[in-house]
């Protein structure tokens, strides 16, 4: 047994090689994981989720921080210098990649999940938080299997720009995957959220050396020719 992996099979669960994913440019350090949660409750499921998460990802070699959503303010509610505001903006420029787990609640992600989304501009003095950055995702529900809360936050992964894993994981009757601890019972649900952050760790290997190459767009590059041309070229200074 895996200390602190209790329903690991030590003999299946595989190291991940950089050498097998890494672009020959890569920076060296441990993959930078941000994990976001989107519930505040004492008893939070999507909270251990991402536990859950953390613990599996720190295993396969990733350095791993968490956002704590609670005293965010709504969007457009504060100035974005808010102590809050500025660590979740903070953790989106350190991180390469994230995992965000948010519980299905009407149909939906909820807001808090979506706050924390809205919170992290496209770009921000020049730097673009999430470009070119991967992207895990995970829900859960009290009720029967859904994924309309992972699909929702696929289409904001795409709107920020990031590179999203094809695996995703969806925990439905939540209340019955946990035990008094908050820990995950042994299931075919946590081999899935298991198959994710293995997933997103070799895409994250894969991609954060090559994300500049990755992201570079005609459109833009156009666009910023012309602004040096109009600035080299103006009449008067």
């Amino acid at each position: 047994m895996i200390d602190g992996l209790p329903h690991i099979d030590p003999e299946q669960l595989r190291p991940i090689d950089p050498t097998l994913y890494a672009a020959p440019d890569d920076p060296g350090h441990r993959p930078r994981l941000l994990i976001l949660h989107g519930s505040v409750r004492a008893r939070s499921f999507s909270r251990g989720v991402g536990d859950e998460a953390e613990r599996l990802l720190t295993w396969f070699g990733a350095e791993v921080r968490r956002f704590d959503p609670s005293g965010l303010p709504l969007p457009d509610d504060a100035d974005p210098s808010h102590p809050r505001v500025r660590e979740l903006r903070d953790l989106a420029i350190w991180s390469e990649g994230m995992l965000w787990v948010s519980p299905e609640r009407h149909g939906a992600m909820t807001g808090i999940m979506k706050a924390q989304i809205d919170w992290i501009p496209l770009a921000t003095g020049g730097v673009r938080p999430t470009q070119g950055k991967t992207l895990g995702l995970a829900q859960v529900s009290g009720g029967s299997q859904s994924f309309n809360a992972v699909n929702q936050m696929r289409i904001l992964g795409r709107w920020m720009r990031m590179v999203t894993i094809p695996n995703q994981s969806s925990v439905p009757r939540a209340w019955d995957e946990f035990d008094d601890d908050l820990r995950m019972r042994a299931s075919p649900l946590y081999l899935r959220l298991v198959d994710v952050c293995e997933e997103l760790m070799k895409f994250t290997w894969m991609t954060r050396a090559r994300s500049a190459a990755l992201t570079d767009r005609y459109s833009e590059r156009v666009e910023s020719a012309e602004k040096t041309s109009q600035r080299v070229n103006q009449s008067r200074l």
